[in-house]
């Protein structure tokens, strides 16, 4: 059970609202944890003081069931090192960072950030299918360059696999990629 407590300042015309409690001060709440909220949250000249508290109780579960299967294609670059392609967990598939490798020959397809991003982009797609998924399931990416001055090029050819609504995503420049790549994608699939 989880217990917290604050005195709240706050005009009349918010009353009870809850939802700027927590966008100001977020609770840290745990199993048998106090956690105080400052006593005031807004500056009014006709301030009214209301005490809250609340109690909540949480349930855990330590035998949760998880499904966890890696998937391996032949068709994508084999992982350089102890990871797996990609990982089925659940609904969800975990694409691990992918680069512009032709699979039969573990050789960049060109030194060329539009040639390696355009062999990322088919690696992945290779990966979302041997997992039953395609481009349109994914829901999140994350794009690793080398050069960040590369972001309109890569940006051009990445519209052409995904389209609207695009996955949500971040894009960083990074100090370096294995095998010297320019450019790196991980994603996420819904199944």
């Amino acid at each position: 059970m989880a217990w917290c407590a604050a005195r709240l300042s706050m005009p009349a015309a918010h009353g009870a609202q809850i939802r700027p409690l927590r966008a100001r001060y977020p609770l840290a709440a745990g199993l048998c944890c106090v956690s105080f909220v400052g006593s005031r949250l807004w500056s009014s000249s006709t301030s009214h003081s209301k005490p809250f508290a609340c109690v909540a109780s949480a349930s855990f579960s330590t035998s949760a069931s998880v499904s966890k299967e890696a998937v391996q294609t032949e068709k994508a670059p084999a992982a350089l090192g102890p990871y797996s392609q990609a990982i089925k967990a659940n609904n969800l598939l975990f694409v691990s960072g992918v680069l512009g490798l032709v699979p039969e020959t573990g050789k960049f397809i060109s030194d060329s950030i539009e040639g390696q991003t355009e062999q990322v982009l088919k690696n992945m797609g290779e990966i979302l299918k041997a997992s039953g998924a395609d481009y349109s399931a994914v829901v999140k990416t994350t794009i690793m360059l080398a050069d960040l001055k590369d972001f309109k090029a890569v940006n051009e050819i990445y519209s052409k696999y995904f389209s609207s609504p695009a996955p949500a995503r971040s894009t960083y420049q990074v100090a370096a990629l294995p095998m010297n790549a320019r450019i790196e994608i991980e994603c996420i699939a819904a199944l």
